[in-house]
C-alpha cells in the first residue's frame, strides 16, 4: 500500500493497522476526529497541526487529543478556555498540578544547588533515599534513583539477575511495565510489545493474570466480580507457581499489586505468589509506579494484602506531576552490583528532582492524602455499585481507593465489552468537563488526584452516570 499525505492532525487516510485494545484510548478514531470537529478552536488546532508535524507518530500520543494551557489542582484547561477535571493524569497528579509548596521547594532547590555530578553526593538525593527506606513495606532499604519508571523496572531486573544467576523473567499478560527493550519485554500489551520493533528481550515468560470477572481460567465469580474460592482454588497463582517450577532458572517475578485495567487480586493471591517465589529461588517485584504513594488508599497497593517484596519500584507521581523521577527500592542484601554500573544515570542524584521527590512525599503525608483517597474512593465505589444497579450497560465496578474502573459490556450475560460505548461516554464526559482514560478499550479508568474532594467526586460521577445512560440509549 503506497503512503498518503497526512492531514492537518497528522492523519492519513490509509486503513489503521488493527492493534489490541490497551492501557489507554487510542487516537485514529473516527469519534475522536468528529470530537475535535467540534471542540478544537482556532488556537489548538494550530498547536495541534504543529504537534503533528513535529513529533514521531504512535498510537496514544502523537497526533495529540487537544492542547491545554494551563493545570491546576484537579483541573486542566484547553486553549478554547474549557476546563476539565483531570481524572486521568497519567498517574503523576497525585498532590494535584501545580503544588505551591512543590514549587517553591524546587525554586529553593535551583538556587541552592542546581545539579551534583554522579561523582558527588548531595543531601537532597541521601534525604529522598532515607526518606524512602522510613516509609517502604518490610525491609526494603537500599536505593537507586532513574529519570522514568522504565528505566527503573530495568534496573530491578538487572538485580535480580546478578543477585540469582539467573536471567529470564515471569510476569503477566495484559500488563505494562515501561517502554524501553526490557521493560516492553516484561509487558503483556501487544501495542507495546509486538509489531515491527519486536524480537525483544529473551527469557521474557509470561502468564495470564488475575482478572475475576472475565477469569482467564474460565472459573465463575459472583454478581460482584469476586471470585469463588472454593472453586478457583486461586488457579491463577497455581498457575504462577506451575511456571516457576517448569522453567526452573526464572530470576523475578515481577508484576502489579493491583492492576492498572483496574483489577484487584483475589484474597490470598499474593501471599501464595510470594511463598511460590520462595520456593523456587525467584525474586518478587512488584511495579507500583501507578499505584504507590497512596493511590489505592494505603502508602503501597501490595500493604493491602500484607506481602512485601524483594523489590519495589516507583515512579510517576514521585516528582510530584513536575519532575520527573523514578526509584528502585531493595533489601539490603540485594546490593550486588558494586563492580558494575546497573543505574548509572547523568541525573540518578539530581538534586532538584530528589527535592521535588521528598517533597511530594511530605506533602502527601501532611495533607493525609491517603487517608483521603481511602475515603473518597470508598463512597466513589459504593456510588458506582448503586449506578451498576440503574445501568444495564455497566457489567462490573471495581477499584480501590482512587483507582477505579467501569467494566462496560453488550450483555452482562455474555460480558462482551463494548468499546464503542466507552469510546461514546468518554466524549460525552469531555463536553461536560470531565476527562479520564479508557483502558482495554471498554473499562472507564478513572484515577483522579488524592487531593479530591468528595463534592468534585461527586459531580464526576454525575458526569459518567449521564454519559452512559445517554450513550447506551
Amino acid at each position: 500500500m503506497s503512503p498518503t499525505k497526512p492531514d492537518l492532525l497528522g492523519r492519513d487516510n490509509r486503513e489503521p493497522h488493527p492493534v489490541s485494545e490497551s492501557e489507554s484510548d487510542t487516537n485514529l478514531t473516527d469519534r475522536r476526529a468528529h470530537w475535535q470537529s467540534q471542540n478544537l478552536d482556532a488556537r489548538g488546532r494550530k498547536l495541534l497541526e504543529r504537534d503533528g508535524r513535529a513529533f514521531l507518530h504512535q498510537s496514544v500520543s502523537t497526533p495529540c487529543l487537544n492542547a491545554i494551557v494551563k493545570a491546576q489542582g484537579v483541573w486542566i484547561e484547553d486553549t478554547a478556555g474549557r476546563r476539565y477535571m483531570d481524572f486521568h493524569g497519567n498517574n503523576v497528579h497525585h498532590i494535584g498540578y501545580g503544588h505551591p509548596r512543590l514549587k517553591r521547594a524546587i525554586a529553593e532547590q535551583m538556587d541552592q544547588l542546581p545539579f551534583a555530578p554522579r561523582r558527588y553526593a548531595c543531601e537532597a538525593a541521601l534525604e529522598l533515599a532515607e526518606k524512602l527506606a522510613a516509609i517502604a513495606p518490610g525491609r526494603l532499604e537500599k536505593l537507586l534513583f532513574t529519570t522514568g519508571g522504565s528505566d527503573a523496572v530495568e534496573v530491578a531486573v538487572k538485580i535480580a539477575r546478578t543477585a540469582t544467576g539467573r536471567f529470564k523473567t515471569l510476569s503477566f499478560w495484559d500488563a505494562f511495565h515501561g517502554a524501553g527493550f526490557g521493560a516492553a519485554s516484561l509487558s503483556g500489551e501487544a501495542l507495546f510489545r509486538s509489531g515491527p520493533a519486536a524480537p525483544l528481550v529473551a527469557g521474557a515468560q509470561h502468564v495470564a493474570p488475575f482478572g475475576c470477572y472475565r477469569c482467564p481460567y474460565g472459573h465463575p465469580c459472583d454478581q460482584d466480580g469476586r471470585p469463588f474460592l472454593d472453586r478457583c482454588h486461586l488457579a491463577c497463582a497455581d498457575m504462577v507457581e506451575y511456571v516457576l517450577a517448569r522453567e526452573g532458572d526464572v530470576a523475578a517475578v515481577i508484576c502489579e499489586p493491583a492492576r492498572a485495567v483496574p483489577y484487584l487480586p483475589p484474597p490470598g493471591y499474593w501471599r501464595r505468589v510470594r511463598e511460590a517465589c520462595d520456593r523456587h529461588g525467584a525474586l518478587l517485584i512488584f511495579d507500583e509506579i501507578p499505584t504507590g504513594l497512596g493511590k489505592t488508599g494505603r502508602m503501597f497497593a501490595c500493604e493491602h494484602d500484607d506481602v512485601v517484596p524483594d523489590i519495589l519500584v516507583l515512579g510517576k507521581a514521585l516528582g510530584g506531576g513536575i519532575l520527573p523521577i523514578a526509584a528502585v527500592i531493595a533489601r539490603a542484601d540485594l546490593d550486588v552490583g558494586g563492580d558494575w554500573a546497573f543505574g548509572h544515570y547523568t541525573h540518578e542524584k539530581n538534586p532538584v528532582t530528589s527535592r521535588a521527590a521528598l517533597t511530594t512525599i511530605e506533602i502527601i503525608e501532611d495533607e493525609g492524602l491517603v487517608e483521603n483517597a481511602a475515603e473518597v474512593g470508598a463512597a466513589a465505589l459504593e456510588r458506582l455499585c448503586d449506578m451498576k444497579q440503574k445501568l444495564t450497560a455497566i457489567g462490573d465496578v471495581r477499584g480501590r481507593g482512587l483507582l477505579l474502573g467501569i467494566d462496560l459490556v453488550k450483555s452482562r450475560d455474555t460480558k462482551e465489552p463494548d468499546p464503542a460505548l466507552a469510546e461514546t461516554v468518554l466524549y460525552r464526559a469531555l463536553d461536560r468537563g470531565l476527562s479520564f482514560k479508557t483502558t482495554m478499550g471498554n473499562v472507564l479508568t478513572l484515577t483522579p488526584p488524592l487531593t479530591i474532594t468528595r463534592q468534585e467526586m461527586a459531580r464526576a460521577l454525575d458526569i459518567i452516570e449521564e454519559a452512559i445512560g445517554e450513550g447506551s440509549e
